[in-house]
Protein backbone atom coordinates (compact mmCIF):
# COMPACT_ATOMS: atom_id res chain seq x y z
CA UNK A 1 0.00 0.00 0.00
CA UNK A 2 2.87 2.01 0.75
CA UNK A 3 5.05 1.57 -2.90
CA UNK A 4 1.07 2.11 -4.15
CA UNK A 5 1.12 5.68 -2.30
CA UNK A 6 4.64 6.95 -3.36
CA UNK A 7 3.83 5.69 -7.35
CA UNK A 8 0.62 7.46 -6.97
CA UNK A 9 2.19 10.41 -5.66
CA UNK A 10 4.59 10.57 -8.33
CA UNK A 11 1.65 9.91 -10.97
CA UNK A 12 0.21 13.17 -9.71
CA UNK A 13 3.53 15.41 -9.65
CA UNK A 14 4.02 13.90 -13.37
CA UNK A 15 0.61 15.27 -14.27
CA UNK A 16 1.02 18.70 -12.22
CA UNK A 17 4.63 19.26 -13.94
CA UNK A 18 2.94 18.15 -17.72
CA UNK A 19 0.22 20.34 -16.76
CA UNK A 20 2.55 23.29 -16.03
CA UNK A 21 4.55 22.60 -19.07
CA UNK A 22 1.39 22.48 -21.27
CA UNK A 23 0.59 26.02 -19.63
CA UNK A 24 4.32 27.40 -20.71
CA UNK A 25 3.84 26.21 -23.81
CA UNK A 26 0.61 27.87 -24.69
CA UNK A 27 2.42 31.12 -22.86
CA UNK A 28 4.76 30.87 -25.22
CA UNK A 29 2.59 30.39 -28.09
CA UNK A 30 0.82 33.03 -27.60
CA UNK A 31 3.31 35.52 -27.52
CA UNK A 32 4.88 34.09 -30.62
CA UNK A 33 1.43 35.03 -32.42
CA UNK A 34 1.68 38.26 -31.18
CA UNK A 35 4.98 38.65 -32.36
CA UNK A 36 3.63 37.65 -35.47
CA UNK A 37 0.91 39.70 -35.89
CA UNK A 38 3.32 43.19 -34.77
CA UNK A 39 5.68 41.69 -37.54
CA UNK A 40 2.82 41.51 -40.45
CA UNK A 41 1.88 45.07 -38.86
CA UNK A 42 4.77 46.63 -39.67
CA UNK A 43 5.47 44.79 -43.30
CA UNK A 44 2.07 46.58 -44.13
CA UNK A 45 2.84 49.60 -42.92
CA UNK A 46 6.45 49.51 -44.74
CA UNK A 47 4.66 48.14 -48.06
CA UNK A 48 1.79 51.06 -48.05
CA UNK A 49 5.14 53.35 -47.10
CA UNK A 50 6.57 52.12 -50.17
CA UNK A 51 3.96 52.80 -52.06
CA UNK A 52 3.25 56.01 -51.30
CA UNK A 53 7.17 56.52 -51.84
CA UNK A 54 7.17 55.02 -55.54
CA UNK A 55 4.23 57.08 -56.54
CA UNK A 56 6.14 60.31 -54.88
CA UNK A 57 9.05 58.86 -56.79
CA UNK A 58 7.27 58.84 -59.88
CA UNK A 59 5.98 62.51 -59.34
CA UNK A 60 9.44 63.48 -59.03
CA UNK A 61 10.54 62.28 -62.19
CA UNK A 62 8.00 64.02 -64.15
CA UNK A 63 8.95 67.20 -62.49
CA UNK A 64 12.18 66.71 -63.26
CA UNK A 65 11.65 66.11 -66.73
CA UNK A 66 9.73 69.17 -66.84
CA UNK A 67 12.97 71.24 -65.58
CA UNK A 68 14.85 69.60 -68.15
CA UNK A 69 17.11 67.70 -66.27
CA UNK A 70 19.50 65.89 -68.14
CA UNK A 71 19.32 61.90 -68.71
CA UNK A 72 22.03 61.08 -67.15
CA UNK A 73 21.04 63.12 -64.15
CA UNK A 74 18.23 61.46 -64.01
CA UNK A 75 19.45 57.91 -64.02
CA UNK A 76 21.98 59.20 -61.70
CA UNK A 77 19.21 59.95 -58.96
CA UNK A 78 16.86 56.81 -59.73
CA UNK A 79 20.26 54.81 -58.85
CA UNK A 80 20.44 56.55 -55.77
CA UNK A 81 17.04 56.34 -54.80
CA UNK A 82 16.68 52.58 -55.40
CA UNK A 83 19.85 51.95 -53.47
CA UNK A 84 18.66 54.08 -50.67
CA UNK A 85 15.51 52.56 -50.46
CA UNK A 86 17.14 49.04 -50.48
CA UNK A 87 19.38 49.83 -47.73
CA UNK A 88 17.23 52.01 -45.57
CA UNK A 89 14.30 49.51 -45.74
CA UNK A 90 13.28 48.01 -42.38
CA UNK A 91 11.45 45.25 -43.87
CA UNK A 92 14.13 43.55 -45.33
CA UNK A 93 16.41 44.09 -42.27
CA UNK A 94 13.65 42.87 -40.04
CA UNK A 95 13.65 39.26 -41.91
CA UNK A 96 16.95 38.96 -42.68
CA UNK A 97 17.99 39.65 -38.61
CA UNK A 98 15.59 37.32 -37.82
CA UNK A 99 16.24 34.76 -39.64
CA UNK A 100 20.00 34.99 -39.21
CA UNK A 101 20.31 35.26 -35.72
CA UNK A 102 17.08 32.76 -34.62
CA UNK A 103 18.93 30.14 -36.04
CA UNK A 104 22.14 29.91 -33.11
CA UNK A 105 19.85 31.48 -30.78
CA UNK A 106 17.17 27.88 -30.96
CA UNK A 107 20.44 25.99 -30.58
CA UNK A 108 22.08 27.67 -27.49
CA UNK A 109 18.16 27.60 -26.04
CA UNK A 110 17.89 23.85 -26.68
CA UNK A 111 20.75 22.64 -25.45
CA UNK A 112 20.82 25.11 -22.33
CA UNK A 113 17.19 23.40 -21.76
CA UNK A 114 18.57 19.61 -22.25
CA UNK A 115 22.07 20.49 -19.74
CA UNK A 116 19.58 21.76 -16.78
CA UNK A 117 18.09 18.27 -17.41
CA UNK A 118 21.15 16.61 -17.12
CA UNK A 119 22.64 18.27 -14.03
CA UNK A 120 19.63 17.20 -11.82
CA UNK A 121 20.27 13.57 -13.22
CA UNK A 122 23.61 14.90 -12.39
CA UNK A 123 22.85 15.50 -8.85
CA UNK A 124 20.61 12.51 -8.58
CA UNK A 125 23.52 10.05 -9.94
CA UNK A 126 25.76 11.53 -6.91
CA UNK A 127 23.63 10.98 -4.51
CA UNK A 128 22.99 7.23 -5.35
CA UNK A 129 27.11 6.95 -5.55
CA UNK A 130 27.46 6.07 -9.34
CA UNK A 131 30.61 7.75 -10.03
CA UNK A 132 31.07 6.21 -13.54
CA UNK A 133 27.36 7.37 -14.67
CA UNK A 134 28.40 11.03 -13.19
CA UNK A 135 31.56 11.00 -15.44
CA UNK A 136 29.32 10.09 -18.79
CA UNK A 137 26.97 12.88 -17.59
CA UNK A 138 29.77 15.02 -17.32
CA UNK A 139 31.53 14.78 -20.35
CA UNK A 140 28.07 14.86 -22.31
CA UNK A 141 27.35 18.36 -20.31
CA UNK A 142 31.11 19.43 -21.54
CA UNK A 143 30.27 18.42 -25.58
CA UNK A 144 26.56 20.36 -24.86
CA UNK A 145 28.84 23.37 -23.39
CA UNK A 146 31.03 23.18 -26.58
CA UNK A 147 27.94 23.46 -28.94
CA UNK A 148 26.63 26.30 -26.76
CA UNK A 149 29.72 28.51 -27.45
CA UNK A 150 29.99 27.19 -31.11
CA UNK A 151 26.33 28.84 -31.33
CA UNK A 152 26.63 31.67 -29.38
CA UNK A 153 30.01 32.84 -31.54
CA UNK A 154 27.36 32.46 -34.28
CA UNK A 155 24.96 34.75 -33.12
CA UNK A 156 27.78 37.63 -31.98
CA UNK A 157 29.50 37.21 -35.50
CA UNK A 158 25.79 38.29 -37.23
CA UNK A 159 25.49 41.14 -34.53
CA UNK A 160 29.01 42.35 -35.25
CA UNK A 161 28.28 42.42 -38.89
CA UNK A 162 25.37 43.74 -38.50
CA UNK A 163 27.20 46.78 -36.75
CA UNK A 164 29.93 46.69 -38.80
CA UNK A 165 27.29 47.22 -41.72
CA UNK A 166 25.44 50.03 -40.43
CA UNK A 167 28.99 51.90 -39.37
CA UNK A 168 30.20 54.31 -42.18
CA UNK A 169 34.08 54.38 -42.76
CA UNK A 170 35.94 56.77 -40.98
CA UNK A 171 39.33 55.82 -42.76
CA UNK A 172 41.43 57.94 -44.18
CA UNK A 173 42.37 57.89 -48.11
CA UNK A 174 45.73 57.53 -49.67
CA UNK A 175 48.06 56.89 -52.40
CA UNK A 176 47.55 53.22 -52.47
CA UNK A 177 49.54 50.76 -54.71
CA UNK A 178 46.18 48.39 -56.35
CA UNK A 179 48.48 45.91 -57.25
CA UNK A 180 50.12 45.36 -54.13
CA UNK A 181 47.05 45.46 -52.13
CA UNK A 182 45.37 42.94 -54.72
CA UNK A 183 48.09 40.75 -54.25
CA UNK A 184 48.25 40.92 -50.12
CA UNK A 185 44.58 40.16 -49.85
CA UNK A 186 44.60 37.02 -52.26
CA UNK A 187 46.77 35.69 -49.99
CA UNK A 188 45.40 36.38 -46.85
CA UNK A 189 42.25 34.62 -48.26
CA UNK A 190 43.90 31.82 -49.26
CA UNK A 191 45.74 31.09 -46.40
CA UNK A 192 42.80 31.63 -44.44
CA UNK A 193 40.61 29.23 -45.76
CA UNK A 194 43.79 26.46 -45.75
CA UNK A 195 43.94 27.03 -42.15
CA UNK A 196 40.33 26.39 -41.93
CA UNK A 197 40.63 23.02 -44.32
CA UNK A 198 44.01 21.60 -44.77
CA UNK A 199 43.20 19.75 -47.91
CA UNK A 200 41.88 22.11 -49.76
CA UNK A 201 44.24 23.71 -52.45
CA UNK A 202 43.35 26.05 -55.51
CA UNK A 203 45.63 27.57 -58.64
CA UNK A 204 45.92 30.70 -58.55
CA UNK A 205 46.60 33.19 -61.44
CA UNK A 206 47.51 36.46 -61.19
CA UNK A 207 47.81 39.61 -64.08
CA UNK A 208 48.71 42.74 -62.69
CA UNK A 209 48.96 45.70 -64.83
CA UNK A 210 51.66 47.67 -63.87
CA UNK A 211 51.06 50.66 -65.77
CA UNK A 212 48.54 51.78 -63.03
CA UNK A 213 49.71 54.16 -60.96
CA UNK A 214 48.73 54.58 -56.97
CA UNK A 215 44.98 55.57 -56.52
CA UNK A 216 43.69 57.37 -53.54
CA UNK A 217 41.50 55.07 -51.44
CA UNK A 218 41.18 53.77 -47.94
CA UNK A 219 43.01 50.59 -48.13
CA UNK A 220 41.39 48.80 -45.25
CA UNK A 221 37.81 49.82 -46.45
CA UNK A 222 38.82 48.19 -50.54
CA UNK A 223 40.64 45.60 -48.90
CA UNK A 224 37.77 44.30 -46.69
CA UNK A 225 36.23 44.18 -50.71
CA UNK A 226 38.66 42.25 -51.90
CA UNK A 227 38.48 39.85 -49.23
CA UNK A 228 34.81 39.41 -50.12
CA UNK A 229 35.14 38.84 -53.55
CA UNK A 230 38.49 36.04 -52.55
CA UNK A 231 36.49 34.55 -49.90
CA UNK A 232 33.41 33.82 -51.99
CA UNK A 233 35.59 32.79 -55.44
CA UNK A 234 37.25 30.34 -53.17
CA UNK A 235 34.34 29.14 -51.29
CA UNK A 236 32.69 28.20 -54.89
CA UNK A 237 35.81 26.40 -56.31
CA UNK A 238 35.95 24.46 -52.87
CA UNK A 239 32.02 23.81 -53.05
CA UNK A 240 32.63 22.99 -56.69
CA UNK A 241 35.54 20.28 -55.48
CA UNK A 242 33.07 18.39 -53.36
CA UNK A 243 30.70 17.51 -56.53
CA UNK A 244 33.15 17.61 -59.25
CA UNK A 245 35.49 14.62 -60.82
CA UNK A 246 39.19 14.42 -60.54
CA UNK A 247 39.76 16.18 -63.57
CA UNK A 248 38.80 19.40 -62.37
CA UNK A 249 41.52 21.92 -61.13
CA UNK A 250 39.74 24.88 -59.41
CA UNK A 251 41.31 28.13 -60.72
CA UNK A 252 40.97 31.57 -58.82
CA UNK A 253 42.37 34.71 -60.99
CA UNK A 254 42.80 38.08 -60.31
CA UNK A 255 43.34 40.80 -63.21
CA UNK A 256 44.06 44.37 -63.08
CA UNK A 257 43.59 46.84 -65.76
CA UNK A 258 43.98 50.43 -66.98
CA UNK A 259 41.60 51.76 -69.07
CA UNK A 260 41.71 55.18 -69.71
CA UNK A 261 41.50 57.17 -66.45
CA UNK A 262 40.15 53.97 -64.81
CA UNK A 263 41.56 51.29 -63.18
CA UNK A 264 39.62 47.75 -63.69
CA UNK A 265 39.76 44.93 -60.95
CA UNK A 266 38.35 41.38 -62.44
CA UNK A 267 38.13 38.36 -59.69
CA UNK A 268 37.13 35.12 -61.80
CA UNK A 269 36.75 31.80 -61.09
CA UNK A 270 36.05 28.22 -62.52
CA UNK A 271 33.47 27.23 -59.65
CA UNK A 272 30.10 26.94 -60.05
CA UNK A 273 28.87 30.36 -60.38
CA UNK A 274 26.07 32.51 -59.45
CA UNK A 275 22.54 31.70 -60.84
CA UNK A 276 20.51 34.18 -62.66
CA UNK A 277 17.43 34.02 -61.17
CA UNK A 278 19.47 35.59 -57.91
CA UNK A 279 22.17 38.01 -59.60
CA UNK A 280 19.88 41.03 -59.11
CA UNK A 281 19.86 40.50 -54.73
CA UNK A 282 23.68 39.38 -54.37
CA UNK A 283 23.94 43.39 -53.10
CA UNK A 284 21.20 43.12 -50.58
CA UNK A 285 21.34 43.02 -47.03
CA UNK A 286 21.48 39.88 -45.31
CA UNK A 287 20.64 37.50 -48.96
CA UNK A 288 23.11 34.67 -49.35
CA UNK A 289 23.11 31.69 -51.30
CA UNK A 290 25.39 29.51 -48.26
CA UNK A 291 23.89 27.29 -46.02
CA UNK A 292 23.13 28.30 -42.59
CA UNK A 293 25.86 29.13 -40.41
CA UNK A 294 28.50 29.97 -43.15
CA UNK A 295 27.10 33.36 -43.97
CA UNK A 296 25.45 36.50 -43.24
CA UNK A 297 24.68 37.95 -46.58
CA UNK A 298 26.37 41.16 -45.32
CA UNK A 299 29.84 40.79 -47.31
CA UNK A 300 28.60 41.81 -51.21
CA UNK A 301 26.51 44.42 -49.71
CA UNK A 302 29.30 46.30 -47.64
CA UNK A 303 31.40 45.83 -50.67
CA UNK A 304 28.73 47.64 -52.71
CA UNK A 305 28.94 50.75 -50.34
CA UNK A 306 32.50 50.83 -49.79
CA UNK A 307 32.72 50.90 -53.92
CA UNK A 308 30.07 53.43 -54.42
CA UNK A 309 31.58 55.56 -51.59
CA UNK A 310 34.72 55.66 -53.96
CA UNK A 311 33.18 56.76 -57.01
CA UNK A 312 33.28 53.43 -58.72
CA UNK A 313 31.15 50.65 -59.71
CA UNK A 314 30.61 46.81 -59.05
CA UNK A 315 28.99 44.32 -60.68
Amino acid sequence: QFSQLAFDEILSQQKIETDKERYQNKIKLYILLSALVVFLLIAFILYRNNNQKRKANFLLEKQKQKVEFTLSELKSTQAQLIQSEKMASLGELTAGIAHEIQNPLNFVNNFSEVNREMIAELKEEISKGNYDEVKFIADDLEANEEKINHHGKRADAIVKGMLQHSRSSTGQKSLTDINALCDEYLRLSYHGLRAKDKSFNAEIKIDFDNSIEKINIVPQDIGRVLLNLYNNSFYAVNEKIKTAGENYNPVVSVQTKKINDKAVLTVMDNGSGIPQKVVDKIFQPFFTTKPTGQGTGLGLSLSYDIIKAHSGTIK
